[in-house]
């Protein structure tokens, strides 16, 4: 009796020398290294995780600035330049200057503007919204004002006016990670370069009808007559399916546009105020007499 408690003590140590043994060689093997500065440059990182850099999370985005030869690319919108440098200092490499880019909402059709020709009953969600028909008003491409956009964001950087009731970004809170611009079934959000003073020119519309069904739709809907289009003297306004499109990175904030816009489709905002222009034809004929 005591023999077979021996062999059977005996033989199960051994079978588990053996298997330590095998583990220890298959580790030993199969041993993925892993570059300390990855964690090193993970604790700069955030940790917002919110995929603005493009990649899963802030430790994949970590990931790729330790292998990358380059920073070319390769961004962090929450952190900016500031904490790109600092990760560029660590690794021994060169920041690459981005643009700061911020939110913007290319929609105006408030209820005064695009009144609703019908009542959706189903859940208050822009996605499932989306999925079912073009919307409560006679525009198939404006913001349909259920949120979603509001709900992707991570920094408190929009929020829902009940009045006009379209999603408000808050550009000091908007790090344009591009959360909202995903979770937008409409397309109508868009990233843009972020102006000195936060001044911003674009097109707050997104309605590729054309002009006279559009205008019935939205009163403040693009109509496509391309007038901005031809007073732009620097080619930062382009003209693609009945609708204009003014480009951030070109556009020299001159506001020529925003003034022949028959429709105020575009928007100047953070300007000071227009200064009023004086009747010289009538100053000139007062003087004389």
């Amino acid at each position: 009796m005591n023999s077979v408690i021996i062999y059977t003590v005996v033989s199960l140590s051994s079978l588990g020398a053996l298997s330590a043994v095998i583990l220890y060689v298959v580790a030993r093997k199969f041993k993925v290294y892993e570059d300390p500065r990855i964690d090193e440059v993970q604790e700069i990182l955030p940790g917002a995780n919110c995929g603005g850099c493009g990649f899963a999370g802030c430790r994949n985005f970590a990931e790729a600035l330790v292998r990358a030869d380059s920073f070319e690319g390769l961004n962090c919108p929450v952190g900016g330049a500031s904490l790109m440098g600092d990760v560029a200092k660590l690794l021994g490499k060169t920041a690459v200057a981005a643009d700061p880019l911020v939110a913007v909402v290319r929609c105006n059709g408030t209820p005064v503007y695009r009144p609703k020709t019908s009542i959706y009953d189903g859940a208050k969600t822009c996605i499932i919204a989306h999925s079912l028909y073009g919307g409560e008003t006679g525009c198939s491409y404006g913001c349909l004002g259920y949120g979603d956009c509001v709900n992707a964001c991570l920094f408190g950087a929009m929020y829902m006016d009940p009045v006009t009731e379209l999603p408000v970004i808050i550009d000091d809170k908007c790090v344009a990670c591009g959360a909202c611009v995903k979770a937008c079934p409409k397309v109508i959000i868009e990233l843009r370069k972020k102006a000195k003073k936060d001044r911003k020119i674009f097109v707050s519309c997104v309605n590729c009808d054309k002009g006279g069904p559009a205008r019935k739709a939205c009163n403040v809907a693009c109509i496509g007559c391309s007038k901005c289009f031809q007073v732009c003297e620097y080619d930062a306004i382009t003209m693609a399916n009945n609708l204009a499109f003014i480009n951030s990175v070109k556009c020299v904030l001159c506001r020529k546009c925003v003034e022949v816009c028959p429709t105020n489709a575009i928007h100047e905002i953070n300007f000071p105020p227009r200064k009023e222009k004086t009747d010289t034809a009538v100053s000139g004929n007062e003087k004389k007499e």
